[in-house]
């Protein structure tokens, strides 16, 4: 089959070029249609019980997760002229298409007492805007009055205030949430160049819009970046132009391939999704490495472009499919998830791997035997001397040293498992975002003064009609709410008893000691007051005051921010404070409360990503060693496999333990990469010992050291392309990223030591040569890298193409 397709490919390669062309054009169309999402809610199943309840809370009180806010700290505010900007500010947003509505002190409602008609009005503070410094300190102290916004839109304790703006759910999730959030940056940015006062921005819609920022500008950022980094390796590999260049080309077709498939596939550029333009450029020139270092080894033995390269097709192309098969799995396990963001990488990776495959072993081919052939200079590669010395000392250790080998692997293995023990698994909200990120320090603002802006959320089921407007109901709520104000790492709740409470201090004029709910001889006036307030902006139907009862009056919403503390220390707070304590509370109330909202579900996602991973892990190794076992029809090859890259992994994360790198989904995804990825180099490596066993009588030793020495100068050229194109990554913001592209380099560097040395080892021990190293029905068996059979040519009937050897044509 290899022979037919290397003739076809030479004989049509100018159409297939033509093609390929075509398709490219096509998919760079679509890829111009390519939107950016970042959206929390995809690291958790949709069938997951706590997400099904997320969307029915959404459905009745509306999202949880859609207010920006813009805080400040600066007395300078109060003073008239920066407060009339600050109102100027709060009414230029108000306007801006995307946003629902602004709270701000300046549009600050209050509610006043109607007694001629028996209604609570809301009334706004500012009614008219004030001319001079005293009217505005008065009004400001009737603001200082209404406890309602004590630690919700003023801080009580250090005077800081802030803008919360709701925006447009629609507007979140397309591709016009950018246009939005510059268009309300550019105008908050004026504010701040007017009155010189700095404003703070935090809320999910920021959060995401910086990281959709960030995910394209580094994804731009990384793409050009791993094409110079490549290049440059290949030019220094190849030293020639064209070896450069072409395989550029390949990489750079197959990443618009890549993004048009991801438009095509109905899917957007996320955190993840981001990575696979540059994570294809690097995959992919190992690719163009084999072919090329191969085309170059068989040019020097025949002196014909044509029969070496149709020989290179014939001999790899089945090894070089079932690494790239390797390495897609590595990749493909993440399509069994139900997670959307995992099974979306995971399709479109997998899919652009074998695409990086077939344009290489098309363009390659096609272009070079076009190209004029290697000069001497460019072969010089083939013998490059610190490599031959280092597979040399390769060969002694293997030989000669293999107890020291074992030794070492278990010193280091069992060194690994100390590390292992000192890895952590926790994840925070913004965790990808450098620490020193302008997110981070606006945060930091927000939780310093507010406690946090992140939102938790719980709902209070009463399982009665009309069951929040018994008292004994809302006094349970109103308990619960008091315990959770003294919880530091929370905000103070807003919930139905916040807004009775309310009431109940405009029933006594404002006074803020009778800030309560109302007792038995109060609630009958005022919840019929409030009844009869129906389209005043303070009754019960409200659209405030809806998106916190629903409309049987059967469910209440308390609805809190939450400092982002972590995974872990979330789960110490829910568990051993909140939760008991809410448990104790409503014992024997007939009412069920729950927690929910983003906040829950981002975190509790996490950690279902990182056992979904850890699955994923068991998995990859399930397919890495059935593509073996298909490869070669042999048990003990399998195992052969899989035990240097098992060692590569435990290895790697001894590494993430003492460097003190946490356990969360960015860095759990990297071992189930790296095993496809490390596989490849195994296949490689024992495809070559089997082809050498049966060359030379079964003599193991024999068939090692011709093994390094020939197909251990690929794989190390192979390793440090991977090297070098993964290392890039330690250049992002992101956390998961960095950790990404650390991890993998050092992953790759252990591999080498792993498939060079320690399974070489383990052939030597094991591996008697008595009978056949893999049966004779082994797919594989036709592999030969170094192309012994000459007399094989003479089966590629090159007189079909009008091709002759050089040597005898002259041409």
């Amino acid at each position: 089959m290899w022979a037919s397709l290397a003739l076809f490919i030479i004989r049509f390669r100018l159409s297939l070029i033509a093609v390929l062309a075509v398709i490219t054009v096509f998919m760079a169309w679509k890829a111009k249609d390519v939107e950016m999402t970042y959206d929390f809610a995809q690291v958790v199943s949709p069938q997951d019980p706590e997400m099904v309840y997320f969307q029915q809370f959404k459905s009745t009180f509306g999202e949880d997760a859609n207010v920006l806010v813009l805080g400040l700290q600066d007395s300078a505010v109060y003073r008239l002229g920066n407060f009339n900007e600050l109102r100027t500010l709060t009414d230029t947003l108000a306007k801006v298409e995307g946003v629902n509505g602004v709270l701000s002190v300046t549009k600050l409602l209050a509610i006043r007492k109607d007694t001629a008609t028996n209604q609570f009005r809301a009334e706004p503070i500012f009614k008219t805007f004030p001319r001079t410094q005293r009217e505005l300190d008065s009004l400001m102290r009737e603001v200082n009055r209404v406890e309602f916004y004590k630690g919700q839109l003023i801080s009580p304790v250090t005077g800081a205030t802030l803008l919360a703006l709701t925006m447009d759910s629609k507007y979140l999730n397309s591709s016009r949430r950018q246009a939005v959030m510059k268009e309300i940056l550019g105008f908050s940015k004026a504010f701040e160049k007017k009155t010189g006062i700095r404003l703070h921005y935090a809320g999910l819609p920021y959060v995401r819009y910086t990281m959709t920022s960030k995910v394209g500008s580094e994804m731009t950022f990384f793409t050009l970046l791993a094409m110079l980094v490549t290049g440059v390796t290949l030019l220094a590999f190849f030293r020639t132009w064209a070896a450069v260049v072409f395989p550029l080309l390949v990489v750079g077709v197959t990443a618009v391939w890549a993004i048009g498939s991801i438009v095509l596939l109905g899917y957007k550029i996320n955190l993840l999704t981001g990575l696979i333009p540059s994570l294809i450029i690097v995959i992919g020139i190992p690719n163009c490495t084999y072919l090329l270092s191969r085309y170059h080894y068989d040019y020097r033995k025949s002196g014909n472009q044509m029969l070496a390269m149709t020989r290179v097709i014939r001999k790899i192309g089945l090894v070089t499919l079932m690494n790239n098969t390797t390495t897609a799995v590595g990749f493909f396990v993440f399509c069994f998830t139900d997670i959307a963001i995992l099974f979306q990488f995971g399709l479109v990776a997998t899919v652009n791997i074998f695409v990086a495959f077939v344009i290489s072993f098309l363009l390659i081919p096609a272009v070079f035997t076009y190209l004029p052939p290697p000069t001497p200079k460019q072969l010089e590669h083939l013998d490059a001397r610190p490599l031959t010395k280092l597979l040399e000392f390769f060969d002694h250790l293997v030989l000669n040293r293999r107890p020291t080998v074992y030794v070492l692997t278990l010193v280091l293995v069992a060194g690994a498992f100390f590390g292992i023990r000192r890895i952590e698994s926790v994840s925070f909200m913004v965790d990808d975002l450098p620490k020193n990120s302008s997110v981070n320090s606006d945060l930091s603002f927000f939780e310093r003064h507010f406690n946090g802006v992140m939102p938790l959320e719980f709902v209070v089921d009463t399982h009665k009609k009309k069951g929040l407007l018994r008292l004994k109901n809302l006094e349970k709520i109103n308990q619960f709410e008091n315990f959770l104000r003294t919880q530091p790492e929370v905000t103070a709740p807003i919930s139905i008893v916040t807004f009775l409470k309310a009431t109940t201090q405009a029933y006594y004029n404002g006074d803020p000691q009778f800030f309560r709910l109302p007792d038995n001889s109060e609630k009958n006036f005022i919840l019929s007051s409030l009844a009869n307030s129906k389209g005043s902006g303070a009754g019960m139907d409200s659209k405030l005051l809806r998106s916190f009862v629903d409309s049987t009056g059967q469910q209440a919403r308390i609805s809190l921010k939450i400092a982002d503390i972590g995974s872990r220390n979330l789960d110490t707070l829910m568990n051993g404070k909140i939760l008991p304590e809410m448990r104790r509370i409503f014992n024997g109330t007939g009412m069920d409360v729950r927690p929910t909202g983003t906040t829950i579900l981002f975190t509790q996602g996490n950690e279902y990503i990182i056992n979904t991973l850890r699955d994923s892990l068991f998995l990859a190794f399930g397919l890495v060693g059935l593509v073996v076992l298909i490869l070669f029809r042999s048990a003990r090859t399998v195992l052969f496999a899989l035990v240097p890259n098992a060692v590569t992994l435990v290895l790697t994360a001894g590494i993430m333990g003492y460097f003190n790198i946490p356990l969360k989904p960015g860095t759990a995804l990297i071992f189930v990469i790296a095993l496809g990825i490390d596989g490849d180099n195994s296949i490689h490596l024992l495809a070559k010992f089997r082809q050498e066993m049966a060359l030379n009588g079964q003599r193991v030793r024999e068939a090692v050291s011709v093994t390094l020495s020939e197909a251990g100068t690929s794989m190390i050229y192979t390793s440090i392309v991977l090297f070098v194109g993964f290392s890039i990554f330690a250049f992002s913001e992101f956390g998961g990223t960095k950790a990404l592209g650390l991890l993998m380099s050092a992953s790759l560097l252990i591999t080498n030591f792993s498939n060079l040395i320690l399974l070489p080892c383990l052939l030597v021990t094991f591996e008697h040569g008595k009978g056949n190293f893999i049966s004779d029905d082994a797919l594989i068996r036709h592999y030969d890298e170094s192309y012994h059979e000459e007399d094989d040519d003479l089966e590629l009937n090159l007189d079909k193409m009008t091709v002759q050897r050089r040597g005898e044509s002259g041409h």
